[in-house]
């Protein structure tokens, strides 16, 4: 049942996981973290949410998301709009401070995936942009 293609494919996940984490750990891309840059992106694309909204899509406990947005509404990211018919609901802005650190935190991260795949074609790069996205898609835990 199994092809090669499912085994080099398992591999070069592993290697590719491995070396995001060993890269990450030594070189810090940018100012904001994995977790942070992604909650803040998410909502500067999308618009305000609340956190059980959040956590459904990235898949985490709402607790950890709750963490993750008090810390960056801590720093100045982040601010809470009240929800008018439920006094304990709320939901995430951002503020022009997070959009300007998400901004510059993107354009960082572009540099270094530019350098990375500077040999690329055009034509590979759009390859490679299709497929990660349409793998990212198919491992949503439904």
């Amino acid at each position: 049942m199994y092809d090669d293609s499912l085994e080099i494919i398992e591999l070069e996940l592993a290697v590719l996981i491995r070396r995001i984490t060993s890269a990450t750990s030594h070189k810090k891309v940018g100012h904001l973290d994995r977790s942070a840059y992604l909650l803040l992106h998410q909502i500067a694309t999308n618009g305000a949410a609340g956190v059980k909204a959040l956590a459904g899509e990235f898949q985490l406990d709402i607790s950890t998301v709750s963490r993750q947005a008090a810390a960056l509404e801590q720093k100045g990211l982040l601010y809470r709009i009240p929800d008018e018919t439920d006094g304990r609901a709320y939901s995430l802005q951002i503020t022009e401070q997070g959009l300007t650190e998400l901004k510059e935190d993107k354009h960082l991260r572009m540099k270094r995936v530019g350098e990375v795949m500077r040999t690329w074609t055009d034509d590979e790069r759009q390859t490679f942009a299709i497929l990660l996205k349409k793998y990212n898609q198919s491992v949503l835990i439904e």
